[in-house]
């Protein structure tokens, strides 16, 4: 299994991924980084936005994963991701985050003190980056 790196995708409430890829790229908040079999160690902090998993070469649609943040830990022969929130991104439903932006925005114009604004902007941070995931393809980033 040279050729592959062992992807693992753990959210709080389960195991949503456990199989060997050939390659996964994740969003790090330094920017998105792909993880391929040989990969020098390291561990990192994830933004909101999406892991692409490839198979035979190629990412598809059901091959890619909203993650609300998180960790990844990358080795020679393994990547696991615990993330905060992750769910497929052909299960989001854009009409329900495009909702969602505009209630957390007008919670953040809303907010009563700088306590409730930072965590009302968060969320929204999350939202948009939905979004953004339905409106890219594979490999937009």
């Amino acid at each position: 299994m040279a050729d592959k790196v062992e992807f693992e995708l753990v959210s709080p409430e389960k195991l949503l991924v456990s199989q060997p890829v050939d390659m996964v790229v994740v969003p790090g908040t330094e920017g998105y980084l792909g993880a391929l079999p040989g990969h020098a160690p390291l561990i990192t902090t994830l933004k909101p936005g999406v892991i692409d998993i490839y198979l035979d070469g190629i990412t598809t649609i059901s091959n890619r994963i909203f993650v609300a943040g998180g960790f990844a830990e990358v080795t020679e022969t393994r990547c696991t991701v615990l993330a905060e929130e992750a769910i497929e991104v052909a299960a989001l439903d854009r009409a329900a985050v495009e909702q969602q932006v505009k209630d957390l925005a007008e919670d953040v114009a809303d907010a009563a003190n700088d306590a409730e604004k930072r965590v009302a902007e968060a969320k929204l941070l999350v939202a948009q980056a939905k979004l953004e995931a339905l409106g890219a393809g594979p490999a937009a980033h």
